[in-house]
């Protein structure tokens, strides 16, 4: 009778650790979704003008780059040079939306404005133009997943 007993509160316990791993590994599983939801990546923008043919003095210039990252925008007019780049920085993919715009005036009909937004370290999107006069070229990146 006391192996009886025995064999039914071990049958009792074996039951109940069971019940008590299943609602561990399922609390686990659901914290794992909750962290991977968002990540943080590295982000940096960059404008830049290829002059074609022979530039005359003075070359193609920027007029207006306008970045934005989900809703905070910055825009900067007149920069100087021929290549523009924000530094890197790191964005939450919480903010979801990475847009970036340049216009400039180009001088030969064969110069370019080229606009890129690089994700950890690699090019996630990019666009030219070419031509002479004032031209503008934009992208933008989601992180939300469609």
């Amino acid at each position: 009778m006391k192996q009886f007993y025995k064999s039914k509160n071990l049958l009792r316990l074996s039951f109940l650790a069971v019940i008590l791993l299943s609602v561990a590994s399922v609390f686990n599983s659901c914290k794992d979704d909750e962290e991977d939801e968002f990540q943080d990546h590295l982000v940096q923008f960059e404008a830049k003008i290829i002059n074609g043919g022979t530039a005359p003095t003075p070359a193609s210039t920027f007029k207006t780059i306008v970045s934005q990252v989900g809703i905070k925008q910055e825009t900067l007019y007149d920069s100087p040079g021929l290549v523009w780049t924000s530094g890197e920085f790191f964005v939450n993919s919480s903010q979801s939306q990475l847009n970036l715009a340049a216009n400039a005036n180009l001088l030969n009909s064969d110069s370019k404005l080229i606009v890129s937004i690089y994700i950890d370290g690699e090019i996630a999107e990019t666009d030219t133009i070419e031509g002479s006069g004032t031209k503008e070229v934009a992208v933008a990146h989601s992180f939300l997943e469609l």
